[in-house]
């Protein structure tokens, strides 16, 4: 199966996330709305529901060999990435046929849900089907991976306090695990606590998980496309320490 066409993109990889503000940039502001608010202590009853709950196998199940978001955004990921050394032993997280790496790295294990497409990435050096939404648990030893990746995917992770503290588990000491993310979506998987926020406030939500995840430096929030046309590009990340 071939890459589809940019122009197949937005049938193929999701519509934009309800809630969406295009022209909000990413800020360090508070979640005010009761649905959304991410508290100290806990999130709102819902928050990791979704519309769709049938097994995420079926929903991941065709072959989508298509591009997320747009080429601009693409490349905010990739120069991210660079600024970054993203260069040793990586996981990539709910991955797919591109890692959005501009070299491979030392060593690539790209862990997603399609095993087709998992197959087509060209940098992999090994892949994994696993679906963290039913077990978050992470099949690597302690301290095996330089950094670890996730592009516009954390959205769908229905226990992400679970995934990110196996994240903090298999990083080493200073490594990184770097979330990135646009305003586009599956919207029938992704959680309602996320369909229900705008822009800066889902950077807040990500920023929150690494909060409530011990060994997590404070995370950082950038908008890396800043007014530019065409899909944004947020990256959220942290270090561990």
């Amino acid at each position: 199966v071939s890459p589809r066409s940019s122009g197949d993109r937005a049938l193929a990889s999701g519509a934009m996330c309800a809630g969406s503000n295009p022209a909000e940039g990413a800020t360090s502001t508070s979640i005010h709305e009761p649905s959304t608010n991410v508290s100290s202590e806990h999130f709102p009853s819902g928050f990791f529901g979704r519309s769709d709950e049938i097994d995420d196998t079926v929903f991941y199940e065709p072959v989508r060999l298509v591009q997320h978001i747009d080429d601009a955004a693409i490349a905010a990921v990739g120069a991210l990435y660079d600024e970054l050394s993203i260069s040793g032993h990586i996981l990539d997280l709910m991955g797919s046929w591109i890692s959005h790496l501009t070299t491979p790295p030392a060593g690539l294990v790209v862990l997603g849900m399609n095993p087709t497409e998992l197959r087509a990435n060209p940098m992999a050096t090994s892949v994994l089907v696993h679906d963290l939404n039913t077990t978050p648990t992470l099949p690597f030893a302690d301290t095996h991976f330089d950094d670890v990746v996730c592009a516009v995917s954390v959205d769908y992770l229905t226990r992400p306090l679970e995934v990110f503290a196996e994240v903090g588990r298999v990083l080493k000491p200073g490594g990184r695990f770097v979330c990135t993310f646009s305003n586009r979506c599956f919207p029938t998987k992704a959680i309602r606590g996320w369909l229900l926020a705008t822009e800066s406030q889902r950077c807040e939500i990500v920023a929150r998980y690494f909060e409530l995840t011990p060994g997590f430096s404070p995370a950082k929030i950038e908008n890396r496309t800043g007014d530019a046309p065409g899909d944004p590009l947020y990256a959220v990340w942290a270090t561990k320490s």
